[in-house]
């Protein structure tokens, strides 16, 4: 595929994954229209409190986690690629009475700069589930993040582990509770997969089945960084994920999906790195 071509595809991939993610069995913003959201298990234990904070959500898709920042007295710009999904997002600030606080912006990862002219200007840059695999250009992405951080912010990533990437429930060896082969950690290039199963409702039937991705190992990540100015601040990793990323998984007491008997393989990794 050429560039043109992938971009396209994720693009129109995301514009149907948004109408499905606001349709009954999508997303659940119930307490988020209270007053009361809540973000996942995983972050809420590491972000803490924002209040005050300009905060930069990138790949924000509909806003939600956005929203629940500002709700906590957060000031936060979120980007995504997606017009329909910064609509959805622009449509629920104004429904929730944050539009003063929350601003969202249609813009690729990689233009960020040129549609959000605040460089320094950002106190925490939040970057949450299934974002870096989209992203070609790891080493741009954290020159990016570093470029929109003041001297003392920092990123927050909260991520899907490459080492459950390579895996998956369909691929080489797989059985029913064991996912198998997919693609080598070290893969070199893009990742073209078909699936018609969305991650967010499993009943629902994707017409753009075709997705472009890349693998980032964590040294990848953290090497990106560490060349892009920021210092790494701490790294976790975790045996529970915020989406049924294999069919084997289970739903624990968090409402994160988890082995069902023993942490066979991380699948989640997480981490905080600051601008000197």
């Amino acid at each position: 595929m050429t560039d043109p071509d992938w971009r396209a595809s994720n693009l129109a991939l995301w514009e149907e994954r948004t109408a499905i993610h606001l349709a009954p069995g999508g997303y659940d913003l119930s307490a988020l229209r209270a007053g009361t959201g809540r973000l996942d298990a995983i972050v809420e234990a590491e972000l803490g409190p924002v209040a005050g904070l300009r905060v930069l959500h990138l790949q924000c898709h509909l806003g939600e986690d956005t929203l629940t920042l500002a709700q906590r007295g957060a000031t936060v710009v979120g980007l995504d690629f997606s017009p329909s999904a910064i609509a959805a997002a622009r449509g629920l600030a104004a429904e929730l009475g944050l539009a003063g606080r929350a601003r969202f912006v249609e813009a690729d990862l990689h233009a960020a700069p040129q549609a959000i002219p605040e460089p320094g200007g950002f106190d925490l840059v939040f970057v949450t589930w299934g974002a870096l695999g989209w992203l070609p250009d790891i080493a741009g992405w954290a020159r990016i993040v570093a470029g929109f951080l003041r001297p003392g912010g920092r990123l927050y990533l909260a991520e899907g582990h490459p080492v459950a990437m390579v895996f998956d429930q369909d691929g080489e060896g797989a059985t029913a509770q064991r996912p198998g082969w997919l693609v080598p950690y070290f893969q070199d290039g893009p990742v073209v997969l078909e699936a018609t199963e969305d991650y967010a409702n499993p009943e629902a039937t994707l017409r753009q089945t075709r997705e472009t991705t890349w693998m980032h190992p964590v040294g990848s990540v953290i090497g990106a960084l560490r060349e892009a100015g920021l210092a790494l601040d701490w790294l976790h990793e975790h045996p529970r994920v915020t989406w049924r990323m294999f069919r084997g998984l289970v739903r624990d007491a968090d409402g994160l999906w988890a082995w069902p008997d023993r942490p066979w393989l991380p699948l989640a990794y997480s981490l905080s790195a600051s601008r000197a």
